[in-house]
């Protein structure tokens, strides 16, 4: 198998949901093991392990947060830190003007 579906070779990789997809599929299937997927496609066990963990969630197999549910909390949280830095903003902005206007 070649490395379809690699956007980039590094480090810290991303893949397509595509590619995701095909990998967890071979695993299901039960022809190959994860550790013969992962060499298969040049990956890390660790890497299929948790994308065929995922899947097992979002398909309701397993307990745990969806995908859905993930992406909603990370926005929430990026959400949450700006918003702290707008409050503390506004913080440093009051005690300037409240010095300013003594």
């Amino acid at each position: 198998m070649e490395s379809v579906g690699k956007e980039e070779a590094c480090p810290r990789c991303s893949f397509t949901p595509e590619f995701k997809v095909e990998s967890v599929e071979v695993c299901r299937r039960g022809d190959r093991s994860v550790g013969q997927v992962a060499k298969g496609f040049d990956l890390t066990e660790a890497a299929v392990r948790d994308w065929v963990r995922q899947a097992q969630v979002d398909a309701g197999e397993r307990e745990g947060l969806t995908s859905s549910e993930r992406e909603e909390l990370a926005a929430l949280r990026r959400e949450n830190r700006r918003l702290r830095e707008d409050v503390d903003i506004l913080k440093r902005a009051t005690a300037f003007f409240v010095t300013e206007t003594r």
